[in-house]
């Protein structure tokens, strides 16, 4: 599309390479790493004194209407919380835990532990309320040991806390108690008077100090403590306010859902408003079709200068604006830039999504994209106006190198900068395999050039090195792009995919498919039917025959085409970690746990479930 882009003011990415005799890369920013503070609370006090009517967070109440609170009433709660931790005595090597959503509650007991140098650790709340027999929250919990465990409501996590918390364990609660534990209202911590210990204790607060543990979501098995340092975030936010100049100057406005136990939530968008004085507006909103009515509610309210949401949000988005001309205006005079993370955007969603744009402003609102890790504080690479289309992750932000090691026929990313982990809590295993002999942190991940002749334009996501695979033939197979083709070419059919073929003939395809783009393609029928009929039925089946021969007619090889597949009407399991809090599907665990459909999609003859091209 040729239409002009809103100008919004980014700061400037550039590389230089170095090319060694072993075959790696060396690619590093040329732009040097810019100064920060020690600590991310030195902003709290800072936005305090020169903004302090500002508001900082604001909530629906159960009311619906939005409690606001300001950065000058952020930081006198801040102190009086830090004082009632400090009198609790509690050591930083027992981080609190924090196992409900985002909430203005959540964030001031997070910023007190900062102030005073206690590490936390945001929990999702899946492990407690969905998982069924807390094999995660377990697993956390007995690394972690905490003294002090925050909820937002006593009753709807007793079950959890019983279960997996030690009898001493002090429960916070803003409302409710949990009978098997000592339960501490929350407000309660407010009312503790303020002393020079706590000056004392935030003046000992310094870069290396340990923030909080941040575990990663599991997709490539048990989740592991990430140990998040003050410098850590400092140093990003830093990197991120050169990346995105404009914040500087305009100070954002968020309105976001993404949980603070993941690095985008937490680190990423929280951080983001709170380094450059913004607002952030919590969105009790998720991107599904149950969820999204909420984020929409409140968009009638609140416009983003910056809108940030995964794939799923941007298409329960493009459909509300699709439908609603009014919202359509004020979101686009609203919002500066648009980003996504977490999963590639397919093409056709940010082709929509620049059609409305144009039609309602008459230019495209940049699109942004970046690439990052729970390791990593999280931002790595952010794409800038060069580098926007879907599926570049961009260029090294200020102060870092990135290193590409051959690895099967792909480059192997791997990375050091200010913002890369020391380690991971309580687990000196994973922590010695996390890096390589010069020190670099090793994602795991592979890129590629997006022109090799002009690395300027940026990296491509070229998957997972640890889920490619060989077929018998030798050829390699490239999990990740060719996942993210068969969901492309399925569309709106497919929820998620894994690629089976190890040391097999030909690939085949375990399907988790969107269950209700599939009634619709024969509503009628399909509105008494199970799951499992549905999927069985004769318009789905041939839908997805279909598509899977075109896409067998579009393939360049053995190594792109998807020979059968099958529909699988359980959802991933997250007790059985095939999926995570997220809903990053883990590839080995689904392929451990389903062998016997591997085992049919590969026999000699198939049953009728298994679907082949047409």
């Amino acid at each position: 599309m040729q239409n002009s882009v809103r100008d919004v003011g980014l700061g400037s990415l550039g590389v230089s390479l170095e090319r060694r005799a072993d075959g790696s890369i060396l690619v590093r920013s040329t732009v040097p790493m810019p100064p920060h503070p020690g600590k991310m609370t030195e902003l709290l006090e800072h936005w305090a004194r020169h903004s302090p009517e500002r508001v900082f967070l604001a909530k629906r109440n159960d009311g619906g209407d939005w409690r606001r609170i300001t950065y000058r009433e952020t930081l006198e709660s801040v102190r009086h919380i830090a004082a009632a931790l400090l009198e609790r005595d509690l050591s930083p090597k027992r981080p609190i835990v924090l196992l409900s959503d985002n909430d203005i509650e959540h964030a001031l007991l997070s910023l007190a532990a900062l102030y005073i140098g206690i590490p936390f650790s945001a929990i999702s709340p899946a492990y407690s309320l969905v998982s069924s027999d807390y094999g995660k929250l377990k697993h956390i919990l007995a690394l972690l040991d905490p003294q002090l465990v925050f909820v937002s409501n006593g009753a709807k996590f007793s079950k959890a806390i019983a279960a997996c918390c030690s009898p001493g364990t002090e429960v916070i609660a803003t409302r409710g108690a949990v009978a098997t534990h000592r339960t501490t209202p929350f407000a309660s911590l407010l009312d503790a008077s303020v002393s020079n210990g706590v000056d004392a204790a935030h003046e000992k607060v310094g870069p290396e100090t340990v923030a909080k543990v941040l575990f990663t979501s599991g997709s490539t098995g048990v989740p592991k403590g990430v140990i998040t340092t003050q410098r850590m975030l400092t140093s990003n936010q830093a990197m991120m306010r050169h990346w995105l100049a404009f914040v500087a100057n305009e100070p954002p406005v968020l309105l976001d859902w993404l949980p603070w136990n993941h690095t985008f939530g937490g680190n990423h968008n929280f951080g983001l408003v709170l380094y450059n004085g913004g607002t952030l507006y919590i969105d009790d909103g998720k991107p599904t079709p149950r969820g999204f009515p909420e984020s929409l509610r409140n968009l009638h309210d609140v416009v983003p200068t910056i809108y940030f949401n995964v794939p799923k949000g941007y298409e329960e988005l493009i459909s509300a604006l699709r439908q609603d001309a009014g919202l359509r205006e004020k979101f686009f005079k609203g919002v500066r830039l648009t980003f996504y993370a977490a999963a590639a955007l397919p093409r056709h969603l940010a082709e929509e999504l620049d059609a409305l744009a144009v039609e309602t402003i008459g230019q495209r609102v940049l699109m942004l994209n970046g690439f990052g890790a729970t390791e990593t504080a999280p931002s790595v690479l952010g794409s800038t106006l060069e580098t926007s289309e879907p599926g570049n992750i961009g260029l090294p932000l200020p102060g870092v190198t990135i290193k590409l090691v051959p690895s099967g026929g792909k480059l192997e990313a791997r990375v050091r900068s200010s913002s890369v982990l020391p380690g991971y809590w309580q687990d000196h295993g994973n922590t010695a395999k996390a890096f390589d002999e010069e020190g670099f942190y090793r994602f795991g991940d592979a890129f590629r050039f997006a022109d090799m002749d002009r690395p300027s334009k940026g990296f491509i996501f070229d998957g997972r090195v640890t889920e490619d695979f060989k077929l018998l033939t030798g050829t390699w197979v490239s999990v990740g792009p060719l996942r993210a083709r068969l969901i492309a070419a399925f569309a709106p059919l497919v929820k998620d995919a894994v690629i089976a073929g190890h040391d097999r003939n030909e690939i085949c395809a375990l399907v988790f498919p969107d269950l209700e783009a599939c009634r619709a393609l024969k509503p009628a029928a399909a509105a008494g039917q199970t799951d499992s009929e549905v999927l069985a039925s004769v318009p789905v089946r041939d839908a997805f025959r279909d598509l899977l021969g075109e896409m067998a007619r579009t393939s360049t090889g053995s190594s792109t085409k998807i020979a059968r597949l099958v529909l699988l009407d359980e959802p991933p399991s997250i007790d059985a970690n095939e999926i995570t809090d997220k809903g990053s599907i883990n590839q080995s665990a689904v392929l451990m746990r389903r062998a016997t459909l591997i085992e049919e999609l590969y026999a000699a003859t198939h049953p009728d479930r298994i679907l082949t091209p047409r």
